[in-house]
């Protein structure tokens, strides 16, 4: 059900990192990096299964947004997943 505006203290812009602010030029970075990186959480930190599903929700997009300036790496064995980085 929709709330009120005024029931919230704040609300900010809904602005999303871009590609260059969110990535290192040299490294390669999985889907799930980047969707800890758009919270503002260090790539490598741990997350339970169910946050790790509701990050993932924003990630996805927000890789599909950017594609033009994202280059993709295959997995480097089955049991990894594809890897994304800037474009050079």
């Amino acid at each position: 059900m929709p709330v009120p505006k005024d029931e919230f203290e704040s609300l900010p812009p809904c602005d999303f990192y871009t590609p260059d602010e969110l990535l290192e030029d040299d490294q390669m970075y999985t889907v799930y990096e980047i969707a800890r990186l758009l919270q503002g959480i260090e790539a490598d930190a741990e997350i339970d299964e169910g946050t790790e599903s509701v990050l993932l929700d924003w990630a996805i997009p927000w890789v599909m947004t950017n594609a033009d300036d994202l280059v993709v790496a295959e997995p480097r064995s089955d049991d990894e997943p594809g890897y994304y980085g800037l474009k050079e």
